[in-house]
Formats: C-alpha cells, structure tokens, sequence
C-alpha cells in the first residue's frame, strides 16, 4: 500500500482578509493553526496552514490570504467546490448552534450516500460541509469545540466538472481509486489505501459555466504519498499519460508535483516528509513566522509589511 496514493494529503484556497481568516478557523471552527509562513512566489503574502495538532496528512487546510481588495471567486465547472470534513455522529445540531451564535451562513441538515451533513460558508464564502461519520482519529480540541464535537479531518473533496470522463481516468488509471458509488449526477470515488480523506466526489454538469479561483475558492487539492521515491514514480505515470507535470518542488514541509487534470483541477502530489516539526517544535507551531530560506534575508521587510496577528 505504501507506493499507492493515500487520500488527501492537504487542500489550498484563497481568502482575503488575513485576521478574518485566521480567526474563523481557529476560534469558530477549532482548528490548529499549525504554520504561518508566506507564499513561495508573493512573500509578502501569509500562507496560512490549519490542521490537527501535527498537521496530519488529510487534516491540512491552507490558504493564501491575499487582501481585502482581490476579486471574488466563483464556483464552477473545473474546481473544486466542495470540501467535506468528517465530525462525530450526532454534532451537527452543536455546528448548527454555533453557526448561529456567530452568524455563520448555511443550510438545513440533508443526506447524501447514506451520510448526514451540514453545509455551510466560510467569511470569505468557501463552501464546506460537515459530514457525521465514524472517524477514529484523534483531533484538535478547542475549550468551546471538544472532542464530541471536533471536525477529525477531511472525509472528501468534491470536483464539479463539465465531463468527468478525463478526470476519472486520472483518479482511477493513475492514482488508483474506484468508483464505490452515485447519486444521480455525482459519482463517488475512493482508495482503499487509507481510512479517512480518501474519497473523490465527481460532480457531472455538462452546462455549468467554468468556475473562476480567486477569493472564497480552492486553488488546488494535494493527494498524499509515503515518500520522495513514490512520488517521482507517480511524476512518470503522470506524463507517461501525456498531461504535463512538474519538477518536483520542496515546499519546506513536503515535497510536490503539480499537474492540471484534464477537467481543469489543479492536482498536486505531496509526501509525507519532513513534516511540520522540520524547523519548529509541536509545542511552537504556528507561533512564530517560518520563512523560506531564500527570503529569510528580507525578514524584517517582510514582518513590516504582514498584517500582526493576535
């Protein structure tokens, strides 16, 4: 199983205001803020990384918080629209309950594949649901979020395309998954490899008009792998399928590879090593400003400009 895909690894999205986005995820929705370093290409931008207490493969929620000022985004076909997180049975009414104290948009409870949900939106308009199932790993608890209620990771991403036929290749001849399920217009897909975050859904809508990624939107979705060695072994299955991937790329805390889908999705391959204790210890994560080695030369320039966070 170790040279298989292995679920999710992390998800990537765009919001705009950095204290906004910080202060959801961590006071509202309980997660652990687990690194605060900046974009690779803009490092006068935060990338901000949510997740359990050692940022987990499957529990890494991150985002570039670009502003006030950029462009909302809109969902559509060539995206991922949906990011579904796995809760405890029975907790949906406390997410309700909270969604309202805080004035959180979203909808009625409903019921898709056999499980109950709750969908709701983030400040910045990034769509979520919260999916009750029997998730056994351990999460990151808040004195107001406990463990009976804590979300437990990613159960599933959702992909909304125009014709899954392209996309489906990929996850099923690349990756190895296989089609367990569908309702209607949206087929389940999921990998044996691992327990959690290891589902796909394809959502089929051959009209809907192409999404636009800017703020409120996923950029990108990373699956997970053992090591550097599978991961280049997925880089020659990858381009031996003729789509166009890559160099590797060492994002300080993992190891990638990028690839456009033949849907329009972003896919990303990232390994588990080194992981987020590599410059900081589990005590200290998120606490203080990780910068990449090549900006570190500029960190004062850099502090100066970030917006403070509490």
């Amino acid at each position: 199983m170790d040279n298989k895909i292995q679920g999710l690894h992390h998800i990537t999205a765009i919001a705009g205001d950095a204290k906004k986005n910080f202060k959801f995820y961590t006071e509202i929705l309980g997660l652990r803020f687990i690194k605060k370093t900046v974009n690779f290409d803009d490092p006068k931008t935060y990338h901000f990384y949510f997740g359990d207490e050692i940022g987990s493969a499957g529990t890494i929620l991150t985002f570039f918080p670009w502003g006030t000022g950029i462009p909302q985004g809109r969902r559509g076909s060539g995206m991922a629209t949906e990011i579904g997180y796995s809760i405890p049975k029975g907790s949906i009414n406390f997410w309700i309950d909270r969604f309202e104290k805080h004035n959180v948009i979203y909808n009625k409870p409903a019921v898709k594949f056999g499980e109950k949900y709750l969908t709701f939106l983030d400040p910045d308009g990034l769509k979520f649901e919260l999916i009750e199932t029997d998730d056994s790993r351990k999460p990151w608890t808040t004195d107001e979020v406990t463990f009976e209620n804590a979300t437990r990771g990613f159960h599933n991403i959702t992909l909304t395309l125009n014709d899954i036929k392209g996309t489906a290749n990929v996850l099923t001849s690349i990756f190895g998954y296989t089609l367990v399920s569908q309702e209607s217009n949206r087929y389940r897909y999921a990998i044996d490899s691992v327990d959690n975050a290891a589902i796909v859904d394809l959502v089929q809508i051959p009209t809907e008009k192409r999404g636009h990624v800017a703020n409120g939107t996923v950029h990108h979705v990373a699956f997970r792998v053992k090591d550097d060695e599978t991961l280049m072994m997925f880089r020659e299955k990858v381009e031996a399928a003729g789509l166009n991937i890559t160099p590797q790329i060492d994002r300080n805390y993992f190891h990638s590879l990028y690839f456009r889908e033949p849907g329009g999705v972003l896919f990303e391959i990232a390994t588990d090593n080194p992981g987020f204790m590599v410059d900081e210890p589990v005590e200290e994560l998120g606490k203080n400003l990780k910068l990449p080695a090549q900006y570190e030369y500029r960190r004062d320039e850099i502090e100066n400009h970030l917006v403070k966070l509490n």
